[in-house]
């Protein structure tokens, strides 16, 4: 996929973004917090880009992907190239742990949709979605609506309402949070932990997620929280807006709960809101999101993924490649997402962690470096999902010159790359016997020590998150950088390492 074409994509999903549910609990209500700094600040959902392949329930081929300019990742190709089979043969797949996913709205669908992905790429079933009998030791899926759950459907055609545009695309962020989450720890439990607000924050839609986090740590939920959602700090009227939603963060470090963020799909360029057409404003300096610039919280870049998507059985390079960026570093199979967010805090101090840094790092100076790890982002090299959309054309979402409707997509942010890692989290868990808390000092004492790093991360060491010409961006270096963090996961290595570390081993 062109360049050009992806950088357009991620201009116009900004521009606009602003099932059956079995009760964990009954609806609550949560006491909103009075933050009215938080006025104009636009949080959106971290996908990049999307492109529709198919509107039948059976997943598109290599072939019909290459035709759309891409490289198009299943599970079983995803889980190759990050070297998860080891951990699977010894019965590690999350089985026992539970991964809380946060998004807006929900979807009507997700069920569905989730039995339609299981179904066609052979994987474990889940008590919860459509059509499956729930059995002893089955994972379950489960929705907690947090103040409400407005509905995803579309409107009706005289209706004069706005945001559906809004709704359908945290639609698409849920399916593809629930779906890839679960593609990497097939046996974990998931909840979908939803809120009724979102585009139009004042002082609900961060506050309304903080306190919906808040719910899951208190009540003992889960033991990994993905957020695949991102506001620049810079749009914050003042940091003491942002540092009063940290409480939900300074809880789950203290209940052994992992919390995770998309690092942002601008590179170092965010806006002050969203669309920018009704006006809003980019920054004119490099900036990064939060909370994934929360030092408590493991900030999840990404990268473009060069490998076979037919190889279901180990890392290899594919090339020729259709993505641009992988043809220019034809021996490397993974590349620098030129949208991944990162840089440096303009809030938070660099952490104690961050002191010790593999040989060759880009340099840390006194402010926190994001992200801390990366995964699979480019939408040229996606995974594929699939979502239901309403099939009148009212969806709000366009594919190409047409409306989306009910299919396979190829998506692409870090929106793919942190739910992701969280399936990860969780099978580190599974070793652990028990949540491990926050990660990030575990994460970069592996980093400090040569042989340990060099086992358990793929370093990415090409690419440039320069995603607007007038926004510096930074390069990926060896070690450390502000594109991939530490880099990508070798799992079969990482993940127990990563239960040893956390230990003090």
């Amino acid at each position: 996929m062109g360049e050009t074409v992806e950088r357009r994509q991620w201009r116009r999903l900004i521009a606009c973004a602003g099932g059956l549910s079995l009760a964990l609990a009954a609806p609550l209500t949560v006491t909103q917090t009075d933050s009215p700094g938080l006025a104009g600040v636009t949080m959106h959902p971290t996908v990049a880009e999307y492109t529709q392949l198919t509107s039948s329930e059976t997943p598109p081929t290599s072939a019909q992907c290459l035709s759309a300019g891409r490289t198009c990742f299943g599970p079983a190709a995803t889980r190759a190239s990050y070297n998860l089979k080891p951990l699977y043969d010894q019965g590690f797949d999350g089985r026992g742990q539970t991964i809380a996913i946060v998004d807006a709205f929900g979807s009507d669908t997700i069920a569905h949709d989730l039995h339609v992905y299981n179904t066609a790429f052979g994987l474990q079933a889940m008590c919860g979605e459509e059509g499956v009998t729930c059995s002893a030791g089955m994972p379950t899926f489960s929705v907690l609506h947090v103040q409400g759950s407005p509905g995803t459907k579309a409107p009706p055609p005289t209706s004069k309402g706005t945001g559906q545009e809004d709704r359908s695309a945290w639609a698409l962020e849920v399916s593809l949070d629930v779906e890839t989450a679960h593609s990497i720890a097939p046996m974990a439990n998931i909840i979908l932990v939803t809120t009724p607000t979102a585009e139009t924050l004042g002082v609900q839609g961060f506050p309304d997620m903080m306190n919906a986090e808040q719910y899951v740590v208190d009540n003992h939920l889960a033991t990994v929280i993905s957020q695949s959602f991102s506001s620049a700090e810079d749009a914050f009227n003042g940091t003491h807006s942002l540092l009063n939603l940290r409480h939900a963060y300074e809880s789950a470090a203290t209940n052994g709960v992992t919390v995770l963020g998309s690092s942002g799909d601008g590179g170092t360029a965010n806006g002050k809101k969203s669309p920018v057409g009704k006006g809003g404003t980019t920054f004119p300096f490099p900036t990064v999101g939060w909370p994934a610039s929360d030092p408590l919280v493991t900030g999840v870049g990404g990268t473009y993924l060069c490998t076979d998507p037919d190889n279901t059985t180990s890392r290899t390079v594919l090339s020729p490649n259709v993505a641009p960026r992988c043809n220019a570093f034809p021996t490397q199979a993974e590349v620098g997402w030129t949208f991944a967010g990162g840089g440096f805090s303009h809030v938070f101090s660099k952490p104690a962690y961050q002191n010790a840094l593999p040989g060759g790092s880009t340099s840390i100076g006194s402010m926190r470096g994001v992200p801390d790890v990366a995964f699979q982002a480019s939408a040229g090299t996606g995974a594929l999902v699939y979502i239901t959309l309403p099939p009148d054309g009212q969806s709000g979402l366009i594919c190409g010159s047409a409306p989306c409707s009910t299919g396979w997509y190829d998506i692409g942010g870090t929106s793919l790359s942190c739910p992701q890692f969280a399936g990860l989290v969780a099978i580190a868990d599974q070793i652990n016997g028990g949540g491990l808390g926050p990660i990030n000092p575990a994460l970069y004492k592996i980093g400090a020590d040569p042989t340990r790093y060099a086992n358990d991360f793929f370093d990415i060491t090409t690419g440039n998150n320069t995603a607007d010409p007038d926004i510096p961006g930074y390069p990926a270096t060896v070690g450390w950088d502000p594109v991939t963090g530490l880099g990508t996961p070798n799992a079969a290595n990482l993940i127990p390492d990563l239960v040893r570390a956390a230990n003090g081993n």
